[in-house]
């Protein structure tokens, strides 16, 4: 009987291991999978404002990915995200509030933590 718990246990223990390895390589479902998905990057001519979001809840390049494609898809906006440093620095040719910020950022399911 305590070879069955036992068992049980190691496999449990295999299965959470390894979920845990593919959340931090940018693989797990909360990501939305790897990193396939490149960063859209382009440059504004006129910057009429720059802020720098301060981020919660990202775990990998593909949460940076993410966030920085919703922002680089607008007209006159462009991101350059990171997680390791939990920030996002948005540089705008047009003006948007730090409440548009925070709303784009929290529909992605991450935290804004403050708006510089």
């Amino acid at each position: 009987m305590n070879e069955i718990i036992i068992a049980i246990l190691i496999i449990m223990v295999f299965i959470g291991l390894r979920s845990t390895i593919k959340h931090f390589k940018g693989e797990g479902s909360c990501c939305g999978g790897g990193t396939t998905v490149k960063i859209k990057r382009k440059n504004i001519k006129n910057i009429v404002k720059k802020r720098t979001a301060i981020i919660e809840g990202m775990h990998c390049e593909n949460c940076e990915t993410r966030i920085a494609n919703s922002f680089n898809a607008m007209a006159d906006v462009s991101a350059v995200v990171s997680y390791k440093k939990k920030m996002a620095e948005i540089t705008m040719g047009k003006e948007l509030s730090d409440e548009e910020i925070t709303n784009i950022i929290e529909r992605l399911g991450y935290q804004v933590v403050d708006i510089r």
